[in-house]
């Protein structure tokens, strides 16, 4: 029988699913428990946008990738990755990048497929349903508890999916360019954008699923006093 423990080693970031939407009801049983997530003073700052549209999903594609090809680099409510990276964490993010591209044999001057590959964050990895999370602006307007309650939220959304066996992606490409999810959804200009999670079928034939990146170990990142 599986556990809770067995879906949170077991769930990993797929990046390539078939052309299938996660069922409404399904959808709906994913957030009715992502919404028992705790939060300080239960203040529950999550609102999010459900989006299985494939010509809305589309036009937010579009909009992120021509904003990117303008030569604008982010376009964000909130900074996600640091201004300045330093050990260890810059070379996690090295490892993570050079593991995923030498797994699909792409060359570090193929310009042309990293490209493809970046893009295909907005092509939703070929998925037909995107949970799109947003808080209120006054929620983390010089505070940030808000944040913390949010990243709760979407890790119970992930492992609330895979009970189902829905696979997901966290996407923290997307918080780069949060106004123009915003601006393309017409959200009310209270909100701000925070992160989508691709949520699908996964393609079990396609390779790049096979990637997990190497987690630190438990010396590396806990002290027991």
């Amino acid at each position: 029988m599986s556990t809770i423990i067995d879906a949170i080693v077991n769930r990993s970031s797929k990046r390539a699913f078939l052309p299938k939407p996660v069922p409404r009801e399904i959808q709906e049983k994913i957030l009715k428990a992502a919404a028992m997530t705790p939060s300080g003073a239960n203040m529950q700052p999550w609102i999010t946008y459900a989006i299985s549209d494939n010509k809305v999903l589309k036009k937010i594609g579009d909009a992120i990738i021509e904003k990117m090809n303008s030569g604008v680099e982010n376009d964000q409510f909130i900074q996600y990755y640091p201004l300045n990276w330093k050990a260890p964490y810059k070379k996690r993010r090295v490892e993570t990048g050079v593991g995923l591209y030498t797994l699909m044999d792409v060359d570090r001057k193929d310009i042309e497929t990293r490209t493809k590959m970046w893009h295909d964050n907005f092509r939703w990895f070929g998925a037909q349903s995107v949970f799109f999370v947003f808080t209120d602006k006054s929620m983390i307007d010089g505070a940030q508890g808000a944040l913390i309650d949010c990243g709760a939220y979407m890790q119970t959304i992930m492992l609330a999916a895979s009970e189902f066996g829905i696979e997901s992606c966290p996407q923290g490409s997307t918080t780069e360019f949060g106004k123009v999810v915003a601006d393309v959804l017409e959200v009310p200009q209270n909100l701000a954008f925070l992160y989508s999670i691709v949520l699908g079928y996964e393609d079990k034939d396609a390779k790049i699923n096979t990637y997990k990146p190497r987690r630190a170990e438990l010396d590396d990142n806990v002290i027991f006093i």
